[in-house]
């Protein structure tokens, strides 16, 4: 394994808040409860803004298979998140209301308020990788779709995701796990200290062979360490460090004919030197203090660190047919940034009311390189830049109660983005460089009507955006931003009191105007025209009957280009199922199931990826053993209980094969995992 080096960084912006609710969607509630792992519980907090939102408890994440993250995303009504390279490492493709989000450019994520996402990247705009998260670590997680809060702003246009970590854990846990294809998983957690200074310390080991014929080798470690105190009885600091490494190989997206004809096993790989290897450290400090008035001051600050090389080959022999089309991506990051403010509750003639002043900023200082390679060994370089690109977003909000059965809540944010580029080849064919800057005025708007028979009723209006590469910024005629209007009628209804089910029945469009994408694979720009999503999603989640909870979703979305072509890779369906049930001595057992409708691989519609059906359980177990210290319990997960054949990414491109004389337009997938077992045991101390 290489070695590594980490650099944090951290600065911050300033603000003011003032607000009614009890917090904003991404703030963690300094005085909700620490979760007792075995615990089962299934709760949701009151909405603020719209019907989808809502807010997704941990431990429906502690039952969720631990080989990716990203697994916990399908919780949500309507997101889908599939492996997109044949091994696992890489970050996966996004599906959310219409959109291919690739590896993130229309989702925003965060942790703890700190994003995720990354600007300009090498592979993708927005590229988000979730494998620096200890699933065990996460308290919940707050979802938010559609651009109707001002606090969220790049990459926010399907929605936004903030992974919300724990102070402490009542038991500290030991657990080691394994299963098929020489999966090992190890972790730690534990809380030395839970009154005035609560910690939490993690650590993760996992590795992999996957079930393909090339073995993966996939390796990650995670740490993370976090510390929250109260300086004072009106405040609390939390400052949080994690480190990340992983590195892997990849048997890619394979074609179609050459798994039809037999030449080619469906875990197989026709460029098995594929892979990579990703380095990520972070830092952040939260703070916020509570004034006698009411009023409440915070601030949070990040660093980030950032490392990634990434080997792959699409196309095969297309453009090269002695040497093979191998690409190598390099990206090396600091990233920055933070904000400050100040908020506060009260009455306005009367009327329950209240208001958000806010300063966000962010700073990527980045250099990434495009190059050819065969089996990892450079033979080129196609680009190299230097970007400098910031940020910087003031926002207000308000919000007030005229009446018992309405709300109104609406806000502003102004975003100002400056991209620098400093071409470092002047042998290269692309040698994007320049200086832009630009703003971008976002309203919010959104009317809450009720609750009126246990039912609440949501009107809601926002615009956001996702920033474009900054390669492609600094070309002539080109567009910074690609501006969606999203729009969302919707109700949320408890028909069987507080403690029975919630359903939850949206209709949402969004509307994303013409925008110039840099295609990190090929370093060159590609424009795109605007495009319109509409669609429907119903949900339902929690307790049926006494130990017996439900999760599940049907979404449909109907998504094109103005002209009237489709959206490559927008599904038309997607549902998820989970049931849930807590047995009366100590066995807790989950049965979920993920699906995913066709969809075009092409504008033409001429060719569709199939549909697919994954069904998975999981169970945990408290064994009744007397241990002088803690307690064990015993679990394990069968992914793909039904053994089907199933794809997860997929697209249709022109590749070419060692034996073929010409390009040839065809689809390429990566292969679902066949049935899988995964078990273990977890001391609790």
């Amino acid at each position: 394994m290489a070695g590594w080096r980490g650099i944090a960084a951290a600065a911050a912006g300033l603000a003011l808040v003032f607000v009614w609710v009890r917090a904003p969607v991404f703030a963690h509630d300094p005085d909700a409860p620490e979760v007792d792992l075995p615990e089962v519980s299934v709760v949701g907090e009151r909405p603020v803004a719209a019907s989808s939102q809502l807010f997704i408890p941990d431990q429906e994440i502690l039952l969720q298979p631990q080989g990716r993250p990203a697994q916990v995303l399908r919780l949500i009504p309507g997101f889908i998140a599939v492996e997109h390279s044949g091994g696992a490492g890489k970050a996966d493709q996004y599906f959310l209301r219409g959109f291919d989000a690739d590896h993130g450019t229309d989702v925003a994520f965060f942790n703890d308020g700190m994003p995720i996402n990354l600007r300009s990247h090498a592979h993708g705009q927005g590229y988000t990788d979730l494998n620096f998260i200890i699933p065990e670590t996460i308290e919940g997680l707050d979802v938010t779709k559609g651009a109707y809060l001002p606090e969220v702003g790049d990459f926010a246009t399907a929605g936004a995701v903030n992974f919300r970590t724990r102070q402490v854990v009542t038991e500290g846990v030991v657990q080691a796990a394994g299963g098929q294809f020489d999966t090992q998983r190890y972790l730690l957690m534990v809380s030395p200290t839970k009154e005035k200074v609560r910690t939490l310390f993690a650590g993760e080991g996992y590795y992999t062979n996957g079930p393909f014929q090339s073995d993966n080798r996939y390796f990650r470690a995670n740490l993370l360490a976090k510390a929250t105190t109260n300086l004072s009885p009106r405040d609390e600091l939390s400052v949080t460090g994690t480190f990340h490494k992983a590195q892997w190989n990849a048997s890619g997206e394979i074609p179609l004919r050459a798994v039809a004809d037999g030449s080619l096993d469906r875990f197989g790989a026709i460029d098995p030197s594929e892979g990579g290897r990703t380095l990520r450290t972070t830092g952040r400090l939260n703070y916020h203090y509570d004034a006698v008035s009411g009023g409440e001051f915070f601030a949070n600050i990040y660093g980030q660190y950032y490392r990634l090389d990434l080997f792959t080959n699409f196309t095969f022999f297309l453009n090269d047919p002695i040497n093979g089309d191998g690409i190598y991506q390099f990206d090396r990051r600091v990233m920055y940034g933070g904000d400050v403010g100040y908020k506060q509750r009260g009455d306005v003639l009367g009327l329950p009311s209240a208001g958000t002043i806010g300063f966000q900023t962010r700073v990527d200082d980045i250099r990434t390189r495009l190059g050819t390679q065969t089996r990892r060994a450079l033979t080129g370089i196609t680009t190299a830049s230097d970007i400098l690109e910031a940020s910087y977003a003031p926002f207000v909000k308000a919000e007030v109660q005229p009446a018992s059965w309405l709300r109104l809540a609406g806000g502003l944010r102004a975003e100002t983005v400056t991209f620098d580029v400093r071409n470092l080849c002047d042998t290269c064919l692309e040698q994007p460089a320049g200086h832009r800057s630009s703003t971008i005025v976002l309203p919010k708007a959104n009317v809450i009507l009720g609750p009126w028979f246990r039912t609440e009723v949501f009107l809601n209006y926002g615009e956001g955006y996702h920033s474009n590469d900054a390669r492609a910024v600094v070309t002539p005629a080109s567009s910074p931003f690609a501006r969606a209007r999203t729009y969302e009628v919707g109700l949320r209804s408890k028909p069987w009191g507080s403690d029975g089910l919630e359903l939850t029945a949206t209709a949402w469009g969004i509307d994303l105007q013409s925008e110039l994408v840099f295609v990190g694979d090929e370093g060159t720009t590609e424009i795109r025209g605007p495009t319109r999503r509409r669609g429907v999603e119903v949900a339902a989640r929690g307790q049926v009957w006494g130990p017996l909870y439900f999760n599940g979703s049907v979404t449909w979305t109907h998504a094109e280009f103005r002209n009237g072509d489709a959206i490559p890779l927008a599904p038309e369906y997607t549902a998820y199922g989970q049931l849930l049930l807590h047995w009366p001595e100590g066995l807790r057992s989950q049965l979920q199931a993920t699906y995913l409708g066709v969809r075009p691989l092409i504008e033409d519609r001429s060719a569709k990826a199939p549909s697919w059906l994954d069904v998975d359980l999981s169970e945990r177990y408290l064994l009744p053993i007397q241990l002088p210290h803690g307690r064990l319990e015993a679990f394990f997960y069968i992914q793909n209980l039904l053994d089907t054949k199933w794809e997860q990414a997929t697209f249709f491109f022109e590749s070419r094969l060692r034996n073929e004389a010409a390009g040839v337009g065809d689809i390429h997938f990566v292969p679902g995992n066949p049935r899988t077992f995964f078990g273990g045991l977890a001391w609790y101390f």
